[in-house]
């Protein structure tokens, strides 16, 4: 009996941290360490004049193509604003350095190259534009 109430606690606290996880989805994290991120341990040569926007990725990751493809046309309808992708499959550091748990991840980063946002998981393009929008005070392109 009381290996039956520990697995029905088991099954209780996973269903709690999924739906919390499910939760989190997409949504911007703002309260989060600022640190400054250097391009060259990303192996980039500069980061975005105004912002950039950091996805990390992983080969086997579904969603990464798509949410690449959606950070470059939000950066390409923004002056100054660079996307920078990087495949941790194979950087260990990056990932741990960073507290990567899930890809995609995307970080926006300010012109000096601080962390201002975390978004864990495929974001809207709604929600970048608006990220965008708080750091730079500049709306999108229309």
């Amino acid at each position: 009996m009381t290996a039956l109430i520990g697995l029905a606690a088991l099954l209780a606290a996973t269903v709690v941290v999924g739906v919390v996880m499910k939760a989190r989805q997409g949504r911007p994290q703002r309260d989060i360490p600022h640190e400054v991120v250097q391009p060259t341990r990303l192996g980039a040569d500069s980061l975005g004049t105004t912002a950039t926007l950091l996805q990390f990725s992983t080969e086997m990751c579904a969603k990464c193509p798509g949410v690449h493809r959606l950070l470059a046309d939000v950066a390409a309808d923004r002056e100054g604003v660079r996307h920078l992708d990087i495949d941790v499959t194979h950087r260990p550091d990056i990932a741990k350095h960073f507290h990567i748990l899930q890809t995609p991840t995307t970080l926006v980063l300010d012109r000096d190259g601080a962390v201002q946002t975390r978004i864990g998981g495929a974001p809207s393009r709604d929600v970048l534009e608006l990220e965008l929008t708080r750091l730079t005070g500049v709306p999108a392109h229309v």
